[in-house]
């Protein structure tokens, strides 16, 4: 006989479809998804071409209340399907969830609101949330884990980048001068920064020899550096074994846990039980 605290069996089935992607209805959900949020940010591009949106206007405005209306009932599936909302309303997923779906009824109310459009763009946000696939879940969340233990590293690496930036565009300054482009040491910094980028824009370079040589210095020592942050990651990545348990889309439905362990009954954050029958 079924306990008054029980969670109902619909309410079980409706989460797993949306929340997580081990089941054929899962999946589907999140394919489906992918594709409306894919339509949605075409549309919003399209509409932003006046030849284009003169044209099919009728079109693109239909389209995009039925993409709406999709989104509200996700939006609300979201809500009904979990015991502790608040948790979904609240968190980043939530407030995009919401804020790429309410500017079209802001329309109805509101005049102009049409520069509330790009709001919508925010739905390509959602696309990292729905790839729970099993076959993206681990790698994604290793290179997640792998980027957040090497933030020390790296903020080291730009902090020691800045001050060579400083350097580079104080000496580049004294060298070359105003007559030479170089007006200021914040706009040397400026030169530097592309310089040591690679991106070398052009709109202001060096003309002295002894400039052109510190230039070209620059510009190998930048391929090196673009090379540290890479090692830093992939270096943390070699680390990460914790995330190789995990290759599961498992969902809490009360706390909203995801990384669970491989046919785990309870969710190790909160202990509510999972819904893996």
């Amino acid at each position: 006989m079924d306990t008054p605290n029980k969670t109902p069996k619909w309410k079980q089935k409706l989460h797993e479809i949306i929340y997580e992607a081990d089941t054929k209805e899962g999946k589907w959900f999140d394919i489906i998804l992918i594709l409306a949020i894919l339509a949605s940010i075409v549309f919003v591009m399209l509409e932003s071409v006046k030849s284009f949106d003169d044209k099919y206007h009728n079109f693109l405005n239909i389209a995009e209340w039925v993409i709406t209306i999709l989104f509200s009932i996700e939006y609300i599936a979201r809500i009904v399907s979990i015991k502790k909302p608040a948790k979904y309303i609240f968190s980043f997923y939530g407030v995009i969830d919401l804020l790429a779906t309410i500017p079209k009824y802001l329309s109805l109310i509101f005049a102009g609101t049409h520069a509330l459009v790009a709001l919508r763009a925010l739905r390509l946000l959602r696309v990292f949330r729905i790839l729970k696939l099993v076959r993206y879940l681990g790698a994604s969340k290793k290179l997640i884990v792998a980027l957040k233990n090497s933030r020390i590293k790296i903020a080291v690496f730009l902090f020691t980048v800045l001050v060579l930036t400083i350097i580079l565009g104080t000496v580049m300054y004294l060298i070359e001068g105003p007559e030479n482009g170089f007006t200021s040491i914040p706009h040397s910094m400026y030169w530097a920064i592309v310089t040591l980028t690679t991106v070398g824009y052009g709109d202001i370079s060096p003309h002295t020899p002894l400039g052109q040589f510190l230039a070209s210095i620059v510009m190998i020592l930048g391929y090196g550096i673009i090379a540290v942050p890479t090692g830093i990651v992939t270096s943390e990545m070699t680390k990460t074994n914790l995330l190789q348990k995990t290759s599961n889309t498992q969902h809490c439905p009360n706390c909203l846990e995801e990384n669970h362990i491989d046919d785990s009954e309870f969710c190790h954050n909160c202990g509510e039980k999972l819904n893996n029958d």
